[in-house]
């Protein structure tokens, strides 16, 4: 964990710097999971904690020392014309200014996906691009195209169909998503048969490479019917491992598993004062 705390803190912290000077602080196995012939890496994430967001920038981080990138997020396609701004803005304080003017300023968006780690990530995949990284962020959930009174498969439909977009419009590109954990599977699940297949198993099979969250106990920031705050979770997989794992795993629903240890929560962007917003305090 201290290596993904130390990530955490990497982007939150350091000043824009030439990509040859950058140092990711990636997994261990990052090289390995680059060294895949597939086109779109699928990252899992459990919304609201630390150390998940600072293992996926650092992935991001070594694979745009290789070639163009494209971020595929699981957040509102409506955010996309923000976030290309943001990506423009002159100065760091002026890109996270940006960022805070979605869903990350809200204060009623208590979800994962707008925690101050995920906050502190999209300023620095800014960094990304001011050191000369050849980055584009693209969100790709639902929002002017959603189908609503049917079962969650129709959504995890359009999901895909939105992650697919992100190939058709910079096909020069890796695509690395970043997505929750469930919609990373290629296959359906039993426990929620309206999930059907979900989004990671709508794309085409030999060019998708999908990672599965290692349950190591620890807390992420969510809400239950008692309140918001730290959710604690158990641990089921060996607490020690660390980093990006190769090889199938639930009989092939992935490709892999990332291992980040015990997750610390992250809490609401929106709820936290602008310049004090720093992934490595939460």
């Amino acid at each position: 964990m201290l290596e993904l705390l130390a990530a955490a803190a990497l982007f939150a912290a350091q000043p824009a710097q030439s990509a040859a000077q950058m140092d990711c602080a990636a997994p261990a196995g990052t090289d390995a999971l680059l060294a895949r012939p597939e086109r779109i890496l699928v990252i899992p994430d459990w919304h609201g904690a630390v150390e998940i967001p600072a293992a996926f920038f650092g992935i991001v981080c070594e694979a745009a020392k290789q070639g163009p990138v494209t971020i595929a997020l699981e957040m509102p396609e409506t955010e996309r014309v923000l976030f290309r701004n943001a990506m423009a803005a002159p100065t760091e304080e002026a890109a996270r200014s940006a960022f805070l003017h979605g869903d990350f300023g809200n204060p009623r968006s208590t979800d994962g996906r707008n925690s101050v780690a995920m906050l502190d990530m999209m300023v620095g995949f800014w960094r990304l691009k001011a050191a000369g990284q050849d980055v584009v962020i693209h969100p790709f959930m639902p929002i002017e195209s959603v189908i609503r009174g049917r079962d969650q498969a129709w959504w995890e439909l359009e999901m895909a169909y939105g992650i697919s977009r992100a190939l058709a419009d910079r096909p020069e590109a890796r695509v690395l998503v970043f997505v929750g954990d469930l919609h990373a599977r290629k296959k359906g699940y039993a426990r929620f048969p309206d999930v059907g297949v979900p989004a990671a198993g709508h794309l085409h099979a030999s060019d998708t490479f999908t990672l599965h969250i290692a349950q190591q106990g620890g807390e992420t920031w969510g809400c239950s019917p008692t309140g918001c705050g730290p959710q604690s979770g158990r641990g089921r997989y060996d607490p020690d491992a660390r980093g990006i794992i190769l090889g199938p795993v639930e009989d092939g629903a992935y490709d892999g598993v990332l291992a980040v240890g015990p997750t610390t929560a992250s809490p609401p962007a929106g709820a936290q004062p602008a310049e004090t917003s720093s992934g490595s305090s939460s």
